[in-house]
């Protein structure tokens, strides 16, 4: 089980992820990402049109939705998914940040009587769950309170699945356990979507990353983004750092294939090799 200061630095590490990434999030032509002003060994004004307003040690829209939920559950003993809505839906109301797709989605559905999240396949939920590992007293609680947590805004079996995929490999990977072995393992509980994503993911272990995660897909949809993940994961197990920066220079959901990985490779080891100035976060802005 994990120490309440082990949770922290994986919360804290995810978001210090996301404000790196913010530089070349949602950035995707070839060209553009291979002139970007951006300095790579430190935080960075976002480059594309869709973060307006924010700055270098901003988060992302996926990043400020993980540190509402770190805020909710501070009084909280369990995960309460219909009072979590409710504040989320508050919260929303007043954000001048981004607001994608499955968040339009729910918040129509809501305002239409409907009890459901969106339809939509955008991974980025699941790299918002961290969290959840404060009032989840063991993994099956924590998967529990992951597929609860995603089914809000992302109503996609194959979202959902892969949710559950990356909370059992949270705890799997704990304390330096070998990752791609874990991954091996874990993917067998799983239907041929996750098996065969992980396969080609471990096949592309040794290739060039900025290539590997364009030809995957770098986009927002679970079917591009999980292979990348699973990609960074066997390639850089024991370079965090070059992990984060290779993802960053690779553009499109920068952030939430960083943040997903970054939980995994704390859990497994720590966040030390990331520089201090990434955590130079402007959480309260």
């Amino acid at each position: 089980m994990f120490s309440k200061e082990k949770i922290n630095e994986i919360i804290t590490s995810t978001l210090a992820v996301d404000s790196y990434s913010l530089g070349s999030h949602w950035v995707y032509d070839d060209k553009q990402l291979q002139d970007l002003p951006i300095n790579w060994e430190t935080l960075n004004n976002p480059q594309a049109m869709w973060h307006k307003g924010k700055t270098a040690g901003d988060f992302t829209h996926i990043g400020d939705q993980l540190h509402w939920l770190y805020e909710f559950v501070q009084d909280k003993k369990e995960f309460d998914a219909s009072e979590y809505l409710a504040f989320w839906k508050e919260k929303m109301s007043t954000y001048t940040g981004y607001i994608d797709g499955a968040t339009r989605g729910t918040l129509s559905n809501i305002e239409d009587g409907k009890n459901i999240g969106s339809d939509s396949d955008d991974f980025s939920v699941i790299a918002r769950i961290t969290p959840l590992l404060l009032i989840s007293r063991n993994e099956d609680a924590f998967v529990k309170n992951v597929e609860s947590f995603v089914k809000l805004s992302h109503n996609s079996f194959h979202v959902i699945e892969t949710a559950i995929f990356f909370a059992r490999l949270l705890f799997r990977a704990h304390d330096n356990k070998n990752i791609q072995q874990e991954i091996s393992s874990l993917k067998n509980a799983f239907d041929s979507f996750i098996i065969d994503n992980v396969d080609k993911a471990i096949a592309s272990k040794d290739a060039n990353s900025f290539d590997t995660i364009r030809n995957f897909g770098p986009a927002c949809g679970i079917d591009e983004g999980f292979p990348g993940i699973i990609h960074l994961l066997t390639k850089y197990p024991k370079d965090f750092k070059e992990l984060v920066i290779q993802n960053a220079k690779a553009g499109g959901d920068t952030s939430s294939r960083a943040m997903i990985a970054t939980m995994i490779i704390v859990s497994n080891g720590s966040s030390e090799d990331l520089p201090k100035e990434w955590f130079d976060l402007n959480i309260n802005k």
